[in-house]
């Protein structure tokens, strides 16, 4: 069970008050000064020696069981295992402690976070949601465990999780590569997009933000350059061009102090060099490698009865839905398609019949979703799947730090410009489909195997172990990385 966490403090302890006086000087003083008085008394004779001897030990014996009784208990920040360089070549990051408003209260307040329903579920189990049911048919019994019901935007709660416990964190600001804000954006934001809410409703939370984080020494030292966060809807929320409040989304990206700093979202835009997407948190959490072997090994030996599948529901005030036209092909191609319409089966967060689905077929068709990307790519991928995009923005420029660059090694591209009005239209995918045999598909689902512990959220708070990286440990090394990069070039300008 990924680990929770109450208080979010992680500064370093502040430094002694300073003294006139030495503490290690201090006990042998009292002791001398307590030796010379007994000794300087009237009276006192040779055979007193013994009884001063015995005082003296005892003395001794106070002074240091006092000292060792009033050491405080071992905390978090005293146990904390410093990591090795080795371990942390690219550099260390440092958490902020921030106001409880920014992320705390908003899970504690998660009934308000949504106009239409409670979020409560969706922030459980530190983000993943509630234990997945009904999967009992699919996926081994063993691995049940490792399922849940997680939300596709909650990722800003899960890196918050994970990075707490990472083995490159640092307690210390002063050896820090890199500074995580562990502000959630998505969910400060949600209930504000809908509705009467005004542009100003919507930047609020993240002026706040600002405002707190102007004000510490190590933002003011960088302008925010070494500074990273994790936004967990997609980046178009969050780039609002004007202050209209019919206008959708918050304008928090293009606020002026958040030009240099690095974001990491589910989808990018192209046009911001500073921002990566990572993947989608789907409903596997494994809690070992031998979890992710095992998985691996199932989905390789699965029988697939269909060429394949599309999961989705139509958008009817969408004027030419291309969904609409992908479900209505797809039902008319029931020999070679397995359809699934979340008009009529419930698709959010993950569900038995998705999973089924992608398990059966060889690909999957991925239209756009909310955005150029969507979930459903890496619930595709997960089931072995081989992903069939019609944009070329749900790919190019996408998940470089976790897919290859090269998207043929995994998935098909088939324009929907093609599809939409090319001769014999929808046709054309099924026989281009049919256009890779057995050996070519099978190359295709191992390249896609070999990636699936990047592409997925360990339960575990410190990751699968130290040979094999999930999609945290990928994303927070590529941050490290970039930032040591460019504080290198910094210091060879000078």
């Amino acid at each position: 069970m990924p680990p929770t966490f109450s208080s979010q403090r992680s500064s370093p302890p502040p430094p002694p008050p300073q003294h006139h006086y030495s503490p290690k000087k201090t006990k042998p003083s009292l002791l001398k000064t307590t030796f010379n008085s007994i000794k300087s008394q009237p009276g006192f004779r040779l055979t007193g020696w013994l009884v001063i001897t015995l005082i003296f030990q005892a003395l001794i014996i106070v002074f240091f069981l006092q000292d060792s009784s009033s050491a405080p208990a071992p905390s978090r920040l005293q146990s904390f295992q410093a990591p090795t360089d080795k371990e942390c070549k690219f550099g260390r990051i440092y958490v902020y402690d921030l106001p409880p408003e920014f992320n705390a209260d908003l899970l504690k307040n998660c009934n308000d976070l949504d106009p239409w329903k409670s979020r409560c579920n969706a922030v459980s189990k530190g983000g993943f949601g509630p234990k997945a049911t009904n999967l009992g048919a699919v996926v081994p019994e063993n691995l049940l465990p490792a399922w849940y019901w997680t939300d596709m935007y909650i990722g800003e709660v899960i890196y918050h999780v994970r990075v707490m416990d990472y083995k490159c964190r640092t307690l210390d600001p002063l050896q820090a590569t890199a500074f995580y804000v562990p502000f959630y954006p998505g969910l400060a934001v949600g209930k504000y997009l809908w509705f009467n809410y005004t542009s100003k409703d919507r930047d609020r939370p993240s002026e706040m933000l600002l405002d707190w984080l102007t004000k510490q020494p190590y933002w003011k030292k960088s302008n925010g350059a070494d500074h990273v966060f994790a936004f967990g809807r997609l980046t178009w929320d969050f780039r609002r061009q004007t202050d209209k409040d019919t206008d959708w989304g918050t304008s928090f990206i293009y606020m002026p102090l958040m030009k240099n700093v690095i974001k990491i979202t589910v989808e990018r835009s192209p046009w911001d060099e500073l921002e990566f997407s990572v993947p989608y948190p789907t409903s596997f959490h494994p809690r070992s490698e031998s979890d992710i072997v095992q998985w691996q090994s199932y989905i390789r030996s699965r029988t697939r009865h269909s060429l394949f599948t599309f999961v989705g529901a139509t958008r009817t005030k969408i004027k030419n839905d291309f969904r609409g036209l992908l479900m209505d092909y797809c039902k008319s191609e029931s020999g070679s398609c397995r359809v699934v319409d979340c008009s009529v089966t419930r698709c959010s967060d993950g569900a038995t019949a998705i999973l089924e689905a992608f398990l059966d077929s060889d690909f999957c068709l991925q239209p756009k979703g909310d955005g150029s990307t969507r979930r459903s790519f890496f619930d595709c991928m997960l089931a072995g799947s081989i992903p069939v995009y019609f944009w070329e923005g749900s790919f190019q420029g996408q998940y470089e730090w976790h897919l290859p660059i090269n998207a043929k090694t995994y998935s098909v591209f088939i324009n929907h410009n093609d599809v939409r009005n090319g001769e014999n239209g929808t046709v054309r995918i099924r026989k281009v489909l049919e256009g890779y045999n057995k050996d070519e598909v099978k190359k295709m689902r191992e390249t896609i195997i070999d990636l699936l512990p990047r592409l997925l959220y360990a339960e575990s708070s410190k990751g699968l172990g130290n040979n094999t990286k999930d999609a945290f440990d990928v994303t927070m090394e590529r941050v490290l990385r970039r930032i040591q990069l460019q504080n290198l070039r910094k210091k060879q300008n000078f």
